[in-house]
């Protein structure tokens, strides 16, 4: 059964005070049970009361979800407005204080934060999430073997974190590194069925170190409940064409090795360590870096890279009706990601985190 290549999309936004710019609970305002009015399941709190997600209806094509994360980005930005805050699409917050952050009232969060303690507490971070639709469980898990190859080049893409507890990280994505603390993160290893990958959810739901399979973090999964891969490796980008743009190429690449398997080929594999190399080069260093071209055995500059791995999606994209969407990530490249502009406003402003949290809320609305 050949995928519907469908598309989903989940954005984690920070509620902000608007005079002191740090993160500010929004469970003491009606924001969450307004927004459950007017948007239904498409809003829901997370683990840090500062947090809230947003996610699209299954959508059939890039046009359709572009649509909807824009309404929802909108919506979003309306409702903190009229509860007399901010929304802001960053990764991490330049400033504020995990330790300060209260914990959604929720039996599923205080049970993560019994287990994971300090980690869970500190886990302070806002992601994208991409869902791909992949009904056909065994391509699934081959496409996500293949596609842990590129995770890398989209992370570096997608990078929107450079600030930590009021501190320059010198990285471009330390929402990575913040998470890196809990268990079953990172990139995955390969499986070679999907029967394989059932019996490691299940020893795990056995021996009680998860209850279901969505305690699986990794970078990309094939979703527990949904006919899908989900591609979970990347910050939240400032901009929502952003998003549109990095949903687009992992819709594309999705559709290229499906393209291949369909053929009795396949992407070649590479060992985690090797692949874990390049993620921490990619949230290091973001675009300005460079990544190991394993076949080569040689660094590359990403800018290559990523103009090597458009030309290799090219061929699916028409069909896909996206490649207005792909050109977003040239425009990625040129402008740089949300991590390079946070930091030109911070060395413009003389590190003035209040002007870089400012700059970042504007980015947030721009476009919509």
């Amino acid at each position: 059964m050949r995928p519907s290549f469908s598309l989903g999309i989940e954005e984690e936004y920070q509620t902000i005070d608007p005079d002191t710019r740090d993160l500010r609970s929004h469970i003491e305002t009606e924001m969450l049970a307004v927004g459950k009015l007017r948007l239904q399941e498409r809003v829901k709190a997370e683990m840090h009361t500062s947090v809230v997600e947003v996610g699209t209806r299954v959508c059939r094509n890039i046009t359709e979800a572009k649509e909807d994360i824009y309404d929802l980005r909108r919506q979003m930005i309306r409702l903190a407005g009229e509860h007399k805050l901010k929304l802001v699409a960053g990764a991490t917050h330049p400033f504020a204080d995990w330790r300060t952050q209260q914990i959604y009232p929720d039996p599923r969060y205080h049970q993560v934060v019994k287990e994971l303690q300090l980690a869970a507490r500190a886990n302070l971070i806002f992601g994208l999430h991409v869902h791909v639709g992949i009904e056909d469980r065994e391509a699934a898990i081959h496409i996500m073997n293949s596609m842990r190859y590129f995770l890398p080049h989209i992370m570096a893409l997608a990078t929107n974190s450079p600030f930590w507890l009021g501190l320059n990280t010198g990285y471009k994505g330390y929402r990575a590194k913040v998470f890196e603390n809990f268990p079953r993160t990172g990139i995955p290893d390969a499986f070679q069925s999907y029967s394989e990958f059932e019996n490691y959810v299940n020893l795990l739901i056995r021996t009680n170190c998860i209850d279901n399979a969505k305690k699986i973090w990794w970078d990309i999964r094939p979703h527990p409940f949904f006919n899908t891969v989900e591609v979970r490796a990347c910050d939240i980008p400032l901009r929502a064409e952003e998003t549109v743009a990095i949903a687009a190429l992992i819709q594309a690449t999705a559709a290229y090795l499906y393209q291949l398997h369909e053929s009795n080929l396949d992407y070649r594999h590479y060992a985690r360590p090797l692949l874990m190399e390049n993620k921490f080069r990619a949230v290091r260093y973001g675009l300005e870096g460079k990544l190991i071209d394993f076949g080569k055995q040689a660094e590359v500059p990403e800018r290559e890279l990523l103009e090597e791995y458009l030309a290799l999606i090219d061929p699916v994209v028409d069909e896909l009706d996206s490649r207005w969407a792909i050109e977003g990530i040239r425009k990625i490249m040129q402008t740089g990601t949300g991590a390079d502009r946070q930091l030109k406003v911070f060395e413009e402003t003389k590190g003035d985190l209040k002007a870089v949290v400012d700059y970042m809320a504007r980015e947030t609305a721009e476009g919509l």
